[in-house]
């Protein structure tokens, strides 16, 4: 998956540190929009920099595509997944609707703990790893 970001510092002779602009689903276009008053905020990470860029550059940024979609799917899809087969299990074995939606929440906060336990592992094991490939 590649990006662009900015440098902000130099970290040490291989890294620096890069701000790599959050994306959301309304794109941002605040001119065009102006409705939710939240301005683009950026995560900030270590890139390896083998290109020597320096501060205040734009770069194009690489990051393992499997990791991301894992985070991704963490994220987004084993909620839903959780929350549903909660729902549906329960509804197929004739349950009240209470727990129906007793046990969903339950699948919910599971996977929310799932994704928490996954982020903390992926942490040990340094994250996402960026890479500078090239200005922008």
């Amino acid at each position: 998956m590649t990006q662009i970001a900015t440098v902000e510092r130099i970290l040490n002779h291989d890294y620096a540190e890069i701000s790599v602009p959050r994306k959301a689903a309304c794109g941002h276009d605040c001119e065009e929009c102006a409705g939710c008053g939240v301005s683009g905020s950026a995560v900030h990470a270590r890139a390896a920099n083998p290109i020597g860029a320096l501060p205040g550059q734009k770069v194009v940024v690489e990051s393992d595509s499997k990791k991301m979609l894992n985070v991704i799917m963490m994220v987004y899809l084993t909620p839903v997944v959780l929350f549903l087969a909660g729902y549906l299990i329960m509804l197929a074995l004739g349950a009240s609707t209470a727990i129906q939606y007793t046990v969903a929440i339950i699948g919910f906060v599971i996977s929310i703990a799932l994704a928490i336990r996954y982020d903390r592992k992926l942490r040990e094991r340094g994250g996402i790893n960026f890479r500078i490939v090239r200005l922008f």
